[in-house]
C-alpha cells in the first residue's frame, strides 16, 4: 500500500499514536523483536519518513518521530485502510460486529499471554 510494506505501514501507523517512543517499546507494542523493527526502521529512516533523535536522558537510546512525509503517507494510509473497512465490515450487522470485536479481543489476550510465556525473560535459568 503506497509503496511501503505491511510491516512498514504498520511502523508509520503505531507512530500516529503517539511519537517519541524508544525501538524497543515499538516492538512491544507490534509484538516483534527489537532486531525487526531496527530493519525497518533504517528503512523508514532512509526513505525520510521517520527519524531517530536521542533521548535526552540516554543518548544510548532514540525515540521515533514521524517526519512530515511520513505522516502524510500515514494518515493517506489509514484513511484507505478506513474506507476499506467500511466497505467490508461495514456490511455486518451490530450483532456480528459485537461477535467479531468480542472474538477479536479475546484472541489477542490469548495471543499476549503466549507471548509473555514464550518471552526469554519469563525463562526461568535452570
Amino acid at each position: 500500500m503506497l509503496g511501503l510494506s505491511v510491516p512498514q505501514f504498520d511502523i508509520l501507523s503505531t507512530l500516529t499514536e503517539g511519537e517519541g517512543i524508544s525501538q524497543q517499546e515499538l516492538a512491544d507494542k507490534r509484538y516483534v523483536t527489537k532486531g525487526n523493527v531496527s530493519g525497518l526502521i533504517d528503512r523508514l529512516v532512509e526513505g525520510n519518513l521517520v527519524e531517530r533523535q536521542p533521548l535526552p536522558d540516554d543518548r544510548r537510546f532514540y525515540a521515533l518521530y514521524l517526519t512530515p512525509e511520513g505522516r502524510e503517507l500515514a494518515e493517506s494510509g489509514m484513511a484507505i485502510q478506513r474506507a476499506y473497512v467500511e466497505r467490508t465490515l461495514g456490511k455486518l450487522n451490530q450483532a456480528d460486529l459485537g461477535d467479531l470485536d468480542r472474538i477479536v479481543t479475546n484472541w489477542r489476550e490469548f495471543v499476549r499471554a503466549d507471548m509473555e510465556a514464550l518471552s526469554p525473560k519469563s525463562v526461568k535459568a535452570g
